[in-house]
């Protein structure tokens, strides 16, 4: 089990992290855009690092938002929502029958996310590269998209990734997770195995 600490220009983000042949967590986030908000989220795959279960709730002044995204064993995905208040934007959830081949959902500002496609195809430390798909969970609004991304082997530590239209060189710590995301999070703390 490891506690990390992840600095973001918005905000900031602690996970509870227990990294294995599956990886488990409990998180919780501050941010100020669009809006200022506190995120709780409680991640968990399967063997392979594939979703399983996200569960998010967020708040700020006046409104709550909650998500329930599960994907089976046999890859349907299905989610839960609850909306309170005036946040505007779009609402929770989304088309769960457009995110059929995705095994990986992807938190909206949280680095520890990018950690599952990374560790699944050893793109911390093998060459290669990966096209796939992910259940995107934009935040704070909860609202769930299909969203096509690669990621790229450039050397052992650092990967990269691309997403519609957006780039960015992640340096990954001794575990894989994601230390340094330019113009979105650097890890502080987190009692952290080597980096390569």
């Amino acid at each position: 089990m490891r506690g990390l600490v992840w600095m973001k220009d918005g905000g900031a983000e602690y996970a509870e992290v227990d990294l294995g042949a599956e990886l488990t967590a409990v998180g919780v986030a501050i941010g100020t855009d669009p809006v200022p908000y506190r995120l709780e989220y409680t991640l968990r795959t399967l063997t392979g690092y594939v979703t399983e279960l996200l569960s998010v709730r967020v708040h700020g002044a006046g409104w709550h938002r909650a998500l329930d995204l599960r994907r089976s064993v046999h890859g349907a995905w299905s989610c839960e929502t609850k909306e309170e208040g005036n946040l505007g934007g779009p609402s929770p959830g989304g088309d769960v029958n457009a995110l059929g081949d995705a095994l990986d959902c992807d938190l909206a500002l949280s680095p520890l996310t990018n950690t599952m496609p990374i560790l699944r195809h050893g793109l911390d430390a093998n060459d290669g590269r990966i096209d796939l798909v992910t259940a995107w969970v934009g935040v704070p609004h909860l609202h769930v998209t299909r969203h096509p991304q690669r990621y790229v082997h450039l050397a052992r530590g650092r990967v990269r990734f691309e997403g519609e239209g957006f780039g960015a060189d992640l340096t990954l710590d001794g575990d894989g997770v994601v230390a340094d995301y330019p113009g979105l999070a650097r890890l502080m703390s987190g009692n952290a195995s080597p980096a390569w």
